[in-house]
């Protein structure tokens, strides 16, 4: 929760920068985020690469049908949660015309920053991505213990410059990004939107987890009502921790409490803490309508024009680390290559995500529980192996 206060400290920070302050100031507010900027875009192909690569090399071996469930059901929920928020936000978003009415996507600028540094990705996002499944599915086939050891260790450099510099950095960022705004006129337009998108976010959230408890408790022959009280112990839980992995004792216990078996529990919820994200993908998906709406060059698109970037959300959504505003840092790389989003939309997008990570981290891992049960009441594990 420490990050959120900062998060809208830095919000706060950048309107009193950009509407009381001189230019001088705003400009060196400016340059910070140009620089800062610079890195984030050029750790977002890394981080795909090393991420994703050490996910899928790390997949359980020898768990037969149990691991091809999991991922299927895993997948599918994070898919499906990300085709209804598109249709809901694309519905909703619309009718907020009158408060969004003069937001241009050109802000910025009537400010140009002190200094501009060019800081050119080692490749692009979908060159990571596709580097990241050869590896992974390589290391994964010839157990190549070298290969896998050197991903990790990429993966673990990336989250410590995550962790010790740019998440702490981010408030200054997106306080110039705030400032910018301030500066032309639109922050206040803006503000009212991100609060009615995060309602819908989370009011979305609880609409999946009550669907996906339905429907598993349906197959489980239990009252859905009792699965989802149960598990609010965990919800809680990653309310306060912003992290999923942080929360798996607690999702154990209460995954447990709903009478899944003990083997399949200990087996589904620590690998769903890593790659089920569909709390996040509810989130980033109707910030995305949202951000698009706010940005007069960026049309909403179709859902044909959308689909694919919500099928390579699912897979992305392998690479995000496990620290808070993680899924949004994995889905940078494809807003801007899949989106059209530039550095303001993106700015705005981790400021939108970052308000509400610890309600999708809370819904991720209640959804947890619900795919545990419908991998339990499907798979046999005394004939794994």
């Amino acid at each position: 929760m420490g990050l959120i206060i900062k998060l809208i400290l830095g919000i706060v920070a950048g309107i009193v920068v950009g509407l009381f302050t001189p230019a001088w100031a705003i400009q060196l507010l400016l340059t910070f985020k140009e620089l800062f900027g610079q890195l984030l875009f050029f750790t977002i192909p890394l981080l795909i690469l090393f991420f994703i690569t050490s996910g899928i090399a790390g997949l359980p071996q020898n768990s037969g049908r149990m691991l091809g469930r999991t991922l299927g059901i895993a997948y599918a929920s994070t898919v499906v949660a990300g085709t209804v928020a598109f249709f809901v936000a694309a519905a909703v978003v619309p009718m907020l015309g009158d408060i969004t009415n003069g937001v241009q996507s050109g802000a910025g600028n009537q400010f140009e920053p002190f200094l501009q540094v060019k800081l050119t990705p080692v490749f692009d996002i979908m060159t990571a991505l596709i580097l990241a499944f050869i590896f992974g599915l390589g290391i994964a086939a010839t157990r190549a213990q070298q290969l896998k050891d050197l991903s990790d260790q990429g993966r673990d450099i990336i989250e410590l410059l995550l962790g010790k510099i740019i998440i702490p950095l981010l408030p200054f960022y997106i306080a110039g990004v705030f400032a910018q705004m301030a500066a032309d006129g639109t922050v206040f337009h803006t503000l009212k939107t991100f609060g009615f998108v995060l309602l819908m976010a989370v009011i979305l959230h609880w609409v999946y987890i009550i669907t996906m408890y339905t429907i598993a408790g349906l197959k489980a022959g239990q009252s859905p009502v009792t699965l989802i009280k149960n598990m609010l112990p965990a919800y809680v839980t990653a309310l306060g921790t912003m992290s999923s992995a942080a929360t798996i004792p607690v999702t154990l216990r209460c995954t447990k409490a709903n009478k899944v078996n003990e083997d399949v529990a200990n087996f589904v919820v620590p690998l769903c803490a890593t790659i089920h994200l569909a709390g996040s993908t509810i989130t980033i998906v109707s910030c995305t309508i949202a951000v698009m709406f706010l940005h007069n060059a960026l049309e909403i698109p179709s859902f044909l024009s959308i689909l694919p970037f919500i099928l390579m959300l699912g897979v992305v959504m392998l690479a995000a680390p496990g620290v808070p505003g993680g899924a949004v840092m994995s889905a940078i790389g494809l807003l801007g290559s899949m989106m059209g989003f530039g550095e303001t939309a993106v700015a705005l997008m981790i400021a939108l995500y970052m308000a509400q990570d610890s309600f999708g981290t809370a819904c991720n891992i209640t959804g947890d529980g619900a795919i545990a049960l419908l991998v339990d009441t499907g798979t046999t594990p005394a004939k794994e192996g």
